[in-house]
């Protein structure tokens, strides 16, 4: 074949130049060879087209048969399950409101509510905020309002917390969720048959006192807060005092059984004070006067036993430090003492040119501190500035404290968790230094004097009046 291609290539060269012809031949042998191999792989095939290796080989590549008798059907996958984040779930009505509830949770799930079978109902919370936060809440509210503590957990939050009240039983079970955000989820189961109250965290680096008079709170800084705890020479809290926020009660219960929060039956200044088992209207707003003698009466009655820490009060004789609180007016002893004691700003201290008392005035949050802190800490207050309060306490209204006032609250920080602004309001970031304060919110401030581990309650002093005179 390609003796044919090569002569029938010659008679076409003959009679043309000789470089066209050389250049002309060395293409035409290129095509030449390209057809011959064409021609020699169609007949490679062809020849093999009805041999065994290609009939093997068409059977090997062929669809297998069993596939169109049992056709295989492909399912996509299922959707993700999407995560509930606004429940609609509510509280039962039944609710024990003895129970604390964690201010800053959500109630996502309630169950076993309506089976008679189940012992417990169960609830599922919800928090942005850290787990040793939730755990520390609960240390301190069952602290506080009557429970009885039977054990705690471990230092490594192994362990159950264990309090009794009544005829009601709390397991409050803490674990950190795995969502984004770092959110705490804890349950509380609770039954009205049991005799017990339990309450387990169960997450890491969940903080608990030893003791079961003090407990850390969710505070701005890490320690210890004696607290109010059930016992049989601690004052009970009345069912009449609802109106009083829990985390006040037993600290008004305690100040109430010391006999220091007398008020007044009527507005005029000749009425005679009376002392209650309760505290009438705690959520009024108490005036000047009226916390300017509940001071010195706690203050007096915790360091009943501690003469040298007492204020002394004032005599007729004493000339008055504020032209309108008279010798004649039925604070004027306490008032003028306080003055006399340098303890509040007056004429005498140097510390103000405002001959006015305003005894008829509301207390604010920022003096209530001033006029506090003085009888906790014993010495000079501390230099501060607006920049020192708001990196320590981290108030947005830092700003607005008033200058003398802003020392005080430099040196309330300085007491940790027996602060006077934790005790009474808190965590919060927004101090509101011109807000008034409450009945209340005042006796809680007075329920502690002294700084850590050197310092009175008014639980204490209520053990002391109880014990036999030798």
């Amino acid at each position: 074949m390609l003796n044919i291609i090569f002569t029938q290539q010659r008679r076409n060269s003959q009679g043309r130049s000789p470089a066209k012809t050389s250049k002309t031949s060395k293409t035409n042998i290129l095509a030449a060879v390209n057809t011959w191999l064409a021609v020699f792989l169609l007949a490679a095939v062809t020849a093999c087209a009805n041999s065994p290796n290609s009939k093997a080989l068409e059977e090997s590549l062929a669809a297998d048969p069993t596939l169109k008798q049992n056709p295989v059907v492909f399912s996509s996958p299922p959707p993700a399950t999407a995560i509930e984040t606004n429940s609609t779930a509510k509280l039962p009505p039944d609710f024990p409101t003895e129970i604390p509830l964690y201010p800053n949770a959500e109630l996502i799930e309630v169950s076993g509510e309506t089976d008679p079978s189940q012992k417990n109902v169960r609830l599922r919370w919800e928090s942005t905020d850290p787990v040793n936060s939730v755990g520390n809440f609960y240390s301190t509210e069952f602290g506080r309002g009557n429970w009885e503590i039977v054990s705690r957990p471990t230092a490594e939050g192994q362990g159950s917390l264990v309090a009794t009240r009544d005829n009601l039983r709390v397991t409050v079970s803490l674990s950190p969720t795995q969502k984004v955000g770092g959110s705490t989820e804890f349950a509380i189961d609770y039954s009205k048959e049991s005799p017990e109250i339990a309450a387990s965290p169960q997450p890491n680096n969940s903080e608990s006192s030893a003791s079961p008079t003090a407990s850390p709170t969710p505070s701005n800084s890490e320690g210890t807060t004696p607290t109010p705890s059930a016992s049989p020479k601690s004052a009970k809290v009345s069912q009449l005092d609802t109106q009083i926020p829990q985390q006040l009660r037993q600290y008004v219960a305690d100040l109430s059984q010391l006999e220091v929060l007398k008020v007044r039956s009527s507005t005029t200044e000749s009425a005679n004070l009376e002392t209650a088992s309760s505290l009438p209207k705690p959520n009024k707003i108490i005036t000047r006067r009226e916390y300017a003698r509940w001071l010195v009466a706690a203050n007096n009655q915790i360091y009943a036993s501690r003469q040298a820490k007492q204020i002394r009060l004032a005599v007729d004789s004493s000339e008055p430090a504020f032209s309108d609180v008279p010798k004649t007016d039925p604070d004027f002893s306490a008032i003028q003492g306080l003055a006399e004691a340098g303890v509040i700003p007056s004429s005498l201290s140097g510390e103000t040119k405002d001959v006015k008392f305003r005894p008829d005035a509301p207390l604010t949050r920022e003096t209530m501190i001033l006029w506090k802190v003085p009888l906790d800490s014993r010495q000079v207050l501390p230099t501060a500035n607006i920049e020192g309060v708001k990196e320590k306490w981290g108030f947005q209204d830092a700003s607005k404290i008033d200058s003398q006032a802003s020392r005080a609250v430099l040196a309330d920080f300085n007491n940790g968790d027996l602060a006077n602004i934790r005790r009474v309001f808190g965590f919060t970031t927004l101090f509101q230094p011109k807000k008034s304060v409450t009945r209340a919110e005042a006796a809680a401030s007075l329920w502690y004097f002294g700084v850590q581990d050197q310092g009175l309650s008014a639980k204490d002093a209520l053990e002391a009046k109880s014990q036999p005179a030798e």
